[in-house]
C-alpha cells in the first residue's frame, strides 16, 4: 500500500485527543475540500507492505494508532491493515470522509466520518447510507467555515437524530469561522453537539509530521 508517512504525535481532534499517537497517512484522495491541510497526501508516497507498517508502527510503543490521509478507505488494502492493527492489540481509529462505504471496516476500530459541508466544495460527495451503520464507538465531524454552513449541519444533525447515534463534533474552519464565534452558535442553540479545535494545530500550527 502507498504510504505519505507514518509518525507520532499528540492526537489533536474528537475522542482520542490528547494521547500520544501514531498516525499513519496513506496517499491519494478522490476530494478536494477547498480548506484541505494535507494536500501533500494526494500525490506521492511510498510502496509499504502491511507488515512492515506494523513493524513500523510498533518502534513507537504506544498503544492508539490512527489511519488518516488523503481518504484512506481509497486503498483497498487499508481494511486489512485496519484489521491487523486491531488484531496486533491497538486502540484504533479511522479518519474518512464519509465519501466512500465504510461498512467493511473492521467493527473494532472507532470510525471518524466526516459530513462534508456545502462551503467544503464537497457536498455531493456525502455518502448518506454511512450514517446508518454508525454505532456509540463511532464518530462524526463536521468543518464550519460559514453561519450557512452552521445552519445546514444544524439542520443535518437534527434531520438524521445523529447526536443520538454517537458523538458529534463541530469545528471551525480555521480561516473562515472564529472559535468563539462557533462556540457562542452552539450554545445559543443548545446543540447537543461537541465543539473541538484541532489541538495539534494550537501546538505546531499545519507543521507535516506533527
Amino acid at each position: 500500500m502507498k504510504i505519505t508517512e507514518i509518525f507520532l504525535s499528540l492526537q489533536g481532534e474528537a475522542e482520542a485527543a490528547g494521547w500520544p499517537t501514531v498516525f499513519v497517512r496513506l496517499t491519494g484522495c478522490p476530494l478536494r475540500c477547498v480548506y484541505c491541510d494535507t494536500a501533500y497526501a494526494f500525490h506521492g508516497g511510498e510502496w509499504h507492505d502491511i507488515d512492515d507498517v506494523l513493524a513500523e508502527v510498533a518502534t513507537h510503543g504506544v498503544r492508539h494508532v490512527c489511519v488518516t490521509g488523503g481518504e484512506p478507505l481509497a486503498q483497498k488494502r487499508c481494511l486489512v491493515l485496519l484489521q491487523k492493527l486491531c488484531d496486533a492489540g491497538y486502540d484504533v481509529s479511522l479518519e474518512t470522509s464519509g465519501a466512500l462505504d465504510v461498512s467493511a471496516v473492521d467493527p473494532r476500530v472507532s470510525r471518524v466520518v466526516d459530513i462534508k459541508t456545502p462551503a467544503s466544495g464537497e457536498e455531493a460527495r456525502n455518502r448518506w447510507e454511512n450514517l446508518l451503520l454508525l454505532t456509540a464507538r463511532d464518530q462524526i465531524k463536521f468543518v464550519i467555515c460559514s453561519r450557512a454552513d452552521y445552519e445546514w449541519s444544524r439542520e443535518i444533525v437534527a434531520a438524521h437524530a445523529l447526536d443520538r447515534r454517537c458523538t458529534v463534533w463541530f469545528s471551525p474552519s480555521k480561516s473562515e469561522v472564529g472559535p468563539r464565534q462557533l462556540a457562542d452558535w452552539i450554545v445559543a442553540d443548545r446543540l447537543p453537539v461537541r465543539f473541538q479545535m484541532q489541538l495539534h494545530k494550537l501546538l505546531w500550527n499545519d507543521e507535516p509530521g506533527r
